[in-house]
């Protein structure tokens, strides 16, 4: 019987990472970085003139985390270790992030169909001055979608918060023929990188 372990704060407002931290048994509490502000966002994820997909990943991933720390420390909030991550899908060196409308939730679609891309997602584990990162890239093959199911798709709330416009987890699914890499870190959070950094950082997971 293992002892049970402290809590880490997780630096994110995705519910699928929620959903996979808790899926391998790590008690976390959520720490919120704020993206709308009168000022910007707390964390810059416009995409820096000649960044690569992978650096640009990273350099988020590890944005999220330093800001995350700085804030627990701002606010006296009992000191943790700190999960932050980043997905981004990615055809050739073009960045897709998430859709503000049906109009880009369809264009995106739209370039996916028939082909195959690449989902790139890097997680950051921060403890105290010290963080340990680590990339997954999985290769996800579209079929063919015609016109109709990309309506009937983009008509349900499923494309709006995903980068890409679609999620693996739900009815996106449907789209996929062929998955090459991490299934969770195509949902967002790769399970078994994320164990690999966690125990690095002192978090026992099994």
């Amino acid at each position: 019987m293992r002892a049970p372990d402290h809590k880490i704060y997780l630096a994110s407002k995705s519910p699928r990472r929620r959903e996979l931290l808790r899926q391998i048994g790590v008690d976390f509490e959520l720490l919120m970085l704020r993206d709308k502000l009168p000022r910007g966002p707390d964390v810059d994820e416009v995409v820096r003139a000649g960044e690569a997909p992978e650096a640009y990943v990273a350099r988020v991933t590890a944005e999220k985390a330093a800001f995350a720390q700085r804030v627990m420390l701002l606010r006296r909030l009992p000191e943790r270790t700190i999960l932050a991550a980043d997905t981004s899908v990615v055809l050739g060196d073009q960045i897709l992030g998430k859709p503000g409308n049906a109009i880009e939730a369809a264009d995106m679609l739209r370039l996916l169909s028939g082909r195959t891309h690449q989902v790139i997602t890097c997680v950051t584990v921060q403890a105290e001055e010290q963080a340990w990162h680590a990339t997954q890239i999985s290769e996800v093959s579209f079929n063919t979608l015609s016109e109709r199911t990309i309506a009937n798709y983009c008509a349900g709330a499923e494309p709006y918060d995903k980068a890409g416009a679609y999620g693996i987890q739900g009815m996106g699914a449907l789209f996929i023929r062929e998955i090459r890499g991490s299934h969770s870190g195509i949902m967002g959070l790769p399970l078994f990188e994320t164990a690999q950094l966690l125990q690095q950082a002192g978090r026992t997971i099994l």
